[in-house]
Parts: C-alpha cells; sequence; structure tokens
C-alpha cells in the first residue's frame, strides 16, 4: 500500500501502526519518526518560519482574509506517487492542506486514492482518527491495540498524582505574539498531569487573549508550549515580551518549558509524552 500524509500527526500514527515502510510522501512539516525525513515532500508553505512570531501571525490571518492559503499541495509530486490512500484533516485550513485544496488536487489524478480526513479537537477525537487510519490501512487490530495502549498509559499516569485539596491552576500558551492560549486536547493533558487548565476547555480552540486578561486569572504555573517551534525557540520568543501585563504574568509564575512542535501540537501518540513532560513541570 501506497501513503501519503499530509500533516505530522498522521505521519506518526501511520508510524505506530507499524506501517511507515508504506509511506511514499508526507507533508514539509514531518519529521517525526526520523526515517520520513528523507521521504518526498508534498505540501509547501509560503510563510517562513523563521519570521517574528507578529509577522507569521500577520500572514496567517491574511490567508484566512482570503489571501491565499499558506500551505499548498505539490499535485505533480502526488501525481508522480500515485497514493492509495491520503490522509488530510479539516482542523485548520492556514497550518495544513484545507479538504478544498485536497479534493481539487485529488480531481487530477489519474487514480483516485481512499481519502482519510482527521478531525480531532480531544483527546477522544485523536483515539478515533487512530482508528480511521488503521481502518483505512487495514490495520484495524493494531489501531485497536495502539488506542488501548495510549489509554492504558495516561491511566497510569493520573492514578500516579499525589492526593491533594487543591490542583495547580495551569495556563498553556501556544504563541506570544500576539499571546494563544492552548484549547482543543491540550486542557485534558494539564488534567491528566496533575492540573488544572484555568485558560480553555476540552474541545476548545486555540484563542488569543490579551495579557491583561491572561494575568488576571492568575496561574500558579504558566507553561509555553508554542505552536510549531520547540524549547530553545519558545525561549527566545517568551524573552522578547515586553508587554508589561505580559513580563508581569510571567514573574509572578513559575514558568515551564514544553516542545510545542513535538508533543502539544499534533494530535497524535505522542501526546501521551507530552503528559510524562507536563507532570513534572506542573508538579503533579
Amino acid at each position: 500500500m501506497r501513503v501519503v500524509s499530509l500533516l505530522p500527526a498522521a505521519t506518526e500514527i501511520v508510524a505506530a501502526l507499524g506501517a511507515g515502510n508504506w509511506l511514499v510522501g508526507v507533508s514539509h512539516e514531518c519529521d517525526w519518526p526520523p526515517e520520513v525525513r528523507t521521504l518526498p515532500r508534498v505540501t509547501r508553505s509560503s510563510v517562513d518560519s523563521a519570521l517574528p512570531s507578529a509577522e507569521i501571525d500577520r500572514r496567517m490571518a491574511a490567508a484566512k482574509s482570503g489571501a491565499g492559503p499558506p500551505v499548498t499541495i505539490d499535485r505533480d509530486a502526488l501525481g508522480r506517487l500515485a497514493p492509495d490512500v491520503i490522509i488530510g484533516q479539516s482542523v485548520c485550513d492556514v497550518c495544513a492542506v484545507g479538504e478544498g485544496d485536497l479534493t481539487a488536487a485529488i480531481a487530477t489524478l489519474s487514480n483516485r486514492p481512499r481519502v482519510v480526513t482527521l478531525h480531532a479537537h480531544d483527546l477522544a477525537g485523536v483515539f478515533a482518527d487512530i482508528g480511521r487510519v488503521g481502518e483505512a490501512l487495514d490495520l484495524q487490530g493494531e489501531a485497536e491495540e495502539l488506542v488501548a495502549g495510549l489509554r492504558y498509559r495516561l491511566g497510569r499516569l493520573t492514578a500516579h498524582h499525589a492526593p491533594r485539596t487543591a490542583h495547580p491552576r495551569v495556563l498553556v500558551i501556544e504563541w506570544v505574539d500576539p499571546p494563544y492560549v492552548a484549547g482543543h486536547w491540550v486542557p485534558e493533558l494539564v488534567a491528566a498531569a496533575g492540573g488544572v487548565d484555568i485558560g480553555a476547555r476540552p474541545g476548545d480552540r486555540s484563542v488569543t487573549r490579551a495579557w491583561r486578561e491572561l494575568r488576571a486569572l492568575a496561574p500558579d504555573v504558566v507553561v509555553v508550549a508554542l505552536c510549531g517551534f520547540d524549547v530553545p525557540r519558545a525561549r527566545r520568543e517568551l524573552g522578547a515580551v515586553t508587554d508589561s501585563d505580559g513580563r508581569a504574568l510571567l514573574a509572578a509564575a513559575r514558568v515551564g518549558f514544553l516542545d510545542g512542535n513535538a508533543y502539544t501540537s499534533r494530535p497524535g501518540p505522542r501526546l501521551v509524552e507530552a503528559v510524562e513532560l507536563l507532570t513534572p513541570l506542573i508538579g503533579g
């Protein structure tokens, strides 16, 4: 079977199911597991990730307003790869190839591959997406086993928290200019790590909020897990914050960093590892 993945989470799911050798093409962002880095790239981004956060946000906002998608699909490459299965998404049209663009690209192919659309907004949705991929690859048993293992690990982590009357109040920031509060599955990760997410509820979309609002939440812990960035980049971004309320918020709370690109931005198997890393940051 020939599989093309259009987003990092899908690539990680395919590999976790033991079918990594079926991948023939991946998105420009796919970097895990390491062996996928040599595969052909079937998407490209017009936004340079090295730009300042504010400029990246501005260009993404322009894309939402109709200036053109920042992520596009290479139709010629897709045609040459002749996939049997393509895995796409319907969560964000500016972070990855959207459903409309994918449909248009598929219409140009001589074959008609099966399309699997991932659309998780919470952990239950992530587990359901793993099942969808497993079904499309005829690996239903492997998918069930993977999900069962992830649920078991989450349960073990939650059970190990020390009894307490009050859990740490946690704020997870996924962008700093402007500040965005992490949503989707992140509040569930915080709860599994022993904290209470005071910025979002499970399934909420990530939203921008003013530093003044975030300071008023008075978190015990601020976790900086920036979308698409590793810890060194997150430290640089946070160090560049000059807003007085933002600086006051960071001075009053315990601040921890997590590789958002690897662990919180991708709705795949490594979300459980995110909980393992969050637990000492939160103090659960």
